[in-house]
């Protein structure tokens, strides 16, 4: 364990085993969602569910891992909301463009985007980026992330008039949704150690006492198998031979790249990394960031 510490610079950044811990299972708890939301949105377009889901999973796992023991930054990495709803609603259900060509077109922009990121012209981009803008892109991810999580909990719904206008405040889940937000804001006041974590619990102890969560069936279940999505972006490449498809690939990469680098802003900068606007390590962080994408395209 004192190899583990030393490795990861326990003393230098003043953490432990505990915090880490911690921190470890409250970001896990915080993102294990996409494992859910990533296939049903792509579940639109297509794609087989279960191969979905274990594709999230094994891309977040090898993203996040590449993450802690080469750019040893305790940032998790996953699929994020965003790109694929453009992908599910805008290209393939919109544009008619079938998923395993829509895939390739992931993929190409996920090779791009990992030679932007060898190369360092990420890092250089995200560097050369004025701080208060850095700041925009990051609150304005935020917002967009707090925008679905009120949208999922119902606390506000589509308006024809208005676009966005208050959901029915008095239904179960919106009522769980407040009690959540409420108990985690005190707690985080409060400075209460783990404040998030704890909301957390206590948000889903009440939910299962109120029926409105269900205890699942079992502990462990089978993984499904990535048969039905595996390589079907490879093999679809040369279907990329359009004006519009390559104005697809260019968005899925613009999108994708100041999405992440939003993210790992905010991120960075409220854990204490950023110095002068500019993160330590950052070229081994966007490298892991990049593998992730690549993984997750295959």
């Amino acid at each position: 364990m004192s190899t583990l510490a030393r490795y990861f610079q326990f003393d230098e950044l003043k953490t432990n085993h505990r915090t880490e811990f911690i921190a470890g299972l409250t970001t896990f708890v915080s993102m294990a969602y996409i494992l859910f939301v990533n296939p049903s949105v792509l579940g639109a377009a297509g794609m087989d569910k279960g191969a979905v889901f274990t594709a999230t999973g094994v891309a977040a796992a090898v993203a996040t891992i590449f993450m802690g023991l080469v750019a040893r930054y305790p940032i998790a990495i996953a699929p994020g909301l965003g790109v694929n709803a453009f992908f599910a609603y805008s290209v393939v259900i919109g544009m008619k463009v079938p998923w395993q060509t829509a895939m390739a077109g992931v993929l190409v922009a996920a090779l791009i985007f990992l030679v932007l990121t060898f190369f360092k012209v990420r890092e250089a981009i995200i560097n050369l980026i004025p701080q208060d803008l850095k700041v925009a892109i990051a609150s304005g991810i935020g917002l967009f992330i707090a925008f679905i999580g009120l949208a999922d909990a119902g606390l506000i719904v589509a308006n024809d008039a208005t676009m966005v206008s208050l959901g029915h405040l008095s239904s179960g889940t919106s009522l769980l949704s407040i009690f959540g937000i409420i108990v985690t804001l005190i707690l985080i006041s409060r400075r209460v150690p783990a404040a998030i974590f704890i909301g957390m619990i206590l948000t889903a102890i009440v939910g299962i006492l109120t029926g409105l969560i269900d205890l699942p069936s079992s502990i462990v279940s089978t993984v499904p198998s990535l048969a039905p999505t595996f390589g079907e972006s490879i093999k679809h490449i040369g279907d990329i031979n359009s004006f519009q498809l390559a104005t697809v690939v260019l968005t899925f990469l613009i999108v994708t790249f100041f999405d992440t680098a939003g993210t790992m802003i905010g991120l960075a900068t409220q854990a204490g990394f950023m110095k002068d606007g500019e993160m330590p390590r950052a070229g081994k962080a966007l490298m892991a960031d990049a593998v992730g994408m690549t993984v997750g395209a295959v």
